[in-house]
């Protein structure tokens, strides 16, 4: 931040961990029986731009769904507090959506703190710069951290309500046990009157969901294989990304769009960095990621299970997302 009115209302709190685990996680997640990869390395800074490739997508919905309930409650939201807050963020990233709600809270209140939280420093200050250039009423104290160590710090802001944001379903990214225990972490730095503001994609068709994360320009497949693309540039690794497919497949019994990364090959690759050799067979896959999907009873169990209750929900006119207000219980 350069010096200026704009810096004097910029803080940063820095709890990102400094030495990357990267490393230590592919070796780990390789030598497992399946193998896998931790979802939240695939936003590095290429993948992070690839991700915001994704949200405008024809095929995926989400971003745009979710924005349409914004777009048009967002004055609704905002109207739910009676003084001004501050509004926190998990993941925040661009923060391109969440433009709408620092609107409609700096239109209702006429100032607003934003707690923006994020692994990527880099994010972090791009956003912010862009938003206090453009919201001259507007305070930031961004987070460089992981999300649970972002929860200790918002837990600390007491001084004025909160609402947090956890957007884009990224709920979705936990199995349903682990959902439940970090939406508890969540109302464990929440104040009785404070309120959790979480968009939930909601089941829905095989086809639609295996072509919101297959998309036919490849955006998500390159997404997902920046994870081998990233062990080359930082471990130096020695995978061959065109002997790998990005696979989608929706488990609907489970409700859960299951990402995967298939040898197209038998093969053995190096990781020097890592004195490592990983041995792949035919058609044997890298667990990337989950996506789950709810149901509206399965989001007031999820909530219930939390120690918070839905005090509000709001659905896109086509009925695919929700947008769901908690209130500790």
């Amino acid at each position: 931040m350069r010096p200026s009115s704009v810096a004097r209302r910029y803080t940063l709190i820095d709890a990102a961990p400094h030495e990357d685990s990267f490393g230590a996680a592919l070796a780990a997640g390789l030598a497992g029986t399946p193998k896998s990869i931790p979802c939240r390395f695939l936003y590095d800074e290429i993948g992070s731009k690839l991700f915001e490739e994704i949200c405008e997508l024809p095929e995926y919905y989400l971003t745009r769904a979710e924005r349409e309930i914004l777009h048009a409650r967002a004055g609704e939201i905002a109207a739910r507090f009676d003084r001004a807050i501050t509004l926190a963020e998990l993941g925040s990233g661009s923060a391109a959506k969440t433009r709408l709600l620092i609107e409609a809270f700096l239109a209702r209140h006429g100032r607003l703190r934003y707690m923006p939280v994020d692994i990527s420093r880099s994010m972090l200050e791009a956003s912010s710069r862009a938003l206090l250039e453009h919201y001259g009423a507007l305070e930031i104290r961004a987070v460089a951290a992981e999300l649970r160590a972002g929860l200790d710090q918002l837990g600390r802001e007491t001084s004025r309500p909160k609402l947090v944001l956890w957007l884009g379903s990224s709920v979705g990214n936990l199995g349903r046990d682990e959902a439940a225990e970090f939406l508890a972490s969540v109302r464990a730095a929440m104040a009785p009157a404070d309120a959790l503001l979480i968009g939930i994609d909601l089941r829905k068709q095989r086809a639609v969901l295996e072509r919101a994360y297959d998309d036919a320009a490849g955006v998500t497949a390159r997404f997902t294989l920046n994870l081998l693309e990233r062990a080359n540039r930082e471990l130096d690794a020695r995978f061959d990304v065109r002997a790998f497919a990005h696979r989608a497949v929706y488990h609907e019994d489970e409700g859960r769009v299951e990402i995967r990364i298939e040898s197209l090959r038998r093969q053995r690759v190096a990781i020097e960095a890592l004195g490592l050799e990983v041995d792949l067979a035919r058609g044997e896959s890298i667990h990337a990621e989950d996506s789950f999907k709810y149901s509206l009873a399965e989001i007031d169990a999820l909530a219930a299970a939390a120690g918070m209750a839905v005090s509000k929900r709001w659905l896109d006119r086509a009925g695919r997302f929700s947008l769901n207000l908690l209130r500790p219980a």
